[in-house]
């Protein structure tokens, strides 16, 4: 560009100088500004004195032992904050593409979990960012959690159930940030050839009273428990077995009946078995950060969610 003789140039404006104007309108004096940006109180003058040469008109002026801004320095001050605010709002962009291209997700999840929602998670955020890599370790979510607290892992996917509340449920989530991935309903699972005690009604736990139960591991157990308790009776588990698998394989051969979350379902049906939903009893599938995660780990929760809504609306048949 062809500048006329005689002509204005526009200004050039220091970036590090508009900060320190910021901080002064901010702070409202030199002194403070100074303790704020961590500077000596001779350097924010310097930078105060340049900007106002680079600015070509006067942006401060003494009111007895402080300073305050002339209508050049105010319009100046309030586009200081917008330009910075966009400067470090690309930055935050920039080091999040650089994550998203050769960044890692590390992740804890409960194994039904590996089986469903985390393949489909996985496969999205390759097919979207092909240089981010994610590591998984299979964890219940009590040692999730506790990875996930010793940085062990970037995001930890655990359950919570809404219904009932037992001993080995998850510890307190306030010190975490908490994003749905899923509501989860449970089911209960029968051999197949068992009918409804009422064509009108599907069958509640009561129902099963008197009958044998297969409890899965410690935390299944307590759930199983818990809801039993609150049906009004103590169940008479005859097995256990922390493999949803084969807790469907013996209800499939007779030897008693269980809850399942619908998650183990959708990760294996046996035929042999039948489920009913059981009326308002649901667990809340969840991704845990600790603060704001890395832009990988974003990825990765945003995906996870992704997963859990292609979940919504596929019904498993009885």
């Amino acid at each position: 560009m062809t500048v006329a003789p005689g002509a204005a140039t526009p200004a050039h404006l220091d970036l590090t100088r508009l900060r320190v104007l910021a901080a002064v309108a901010r702070t409202g004096s030199v002194t403070a500004a100074a303790r704020e940006l961590h500077y000596a109180q001779p350097s924010v003058s310097h930078h105060l004195a340049r900007l106002e040469a680079e600015a070509g008109l006067p942006l401060l002026r003494r009111a007895g032992r402080g300073v305050r801004l002339t209508e050049a320095g105010r319009l100046l001050a309030d586009r200081a904050e917008e330009i910075l605010g966009r400067v470090e709002g690309a930055r935050r962009e920039l080091d999040a593409l650089a994550g998203l291209r050769a960044g890692r997700a590390r992740l804890a999840a409960f194994p039904s979990a590996l089986a469903t929602l985390v393949p489909d998670a996985v496969a999205r955020l390759r097919g979207e960012h092909p240089g981010l890599s994610v590591g998984l370790v299979e964890a219940e979510p009590p040692e999730a959690v506790a990875a996930l607290a010793a940085g062990d892992v970037d995001v930890a996917l655990v359950f919570e159930h809404t219904d009932v509340r037992h001993t080995r449920s998850v510890a307190d989530l306030s010190r975490f940030e908490v994003t749905e991935v899923w509501h989860e309903p449970v089911t209960l699972v029968r051999p197949a050839g068992s009918s409804a005690p009422s064509e009108a009604r599907a069958p509640t736990l009561a129902d099963l009273e008197d009958a044998d139960w297969i409890a899965g591991c410690e935390r299944c157990r307590a759930d199983l428990v818990a809801r039993c308790a609150a049906a009004g009776f103590a169940p008479r588990i005859a097995f256990e077995t922390d493999d949803y698998v084969a807790v469907q394989a013996l209800v499939a051969a007779g030897a008693g009946v269980s809850v399942l979350p619908e998650l183990a379902l959708r990760a294996h049906r046996n035929p042999g078995v039948r489920t009913d939903r059981l009326p308002g009893a649901a667990r809340r599938v969840l991704a845990l950060t600790v603060g704001a995660p890395t832009p990988p780990a974003a990825a990765l929760v945003a995906r996870l969610v992704a997963a859990g809504r292609a979940l919504t609306g596929a019904v498993v048949e009885a």
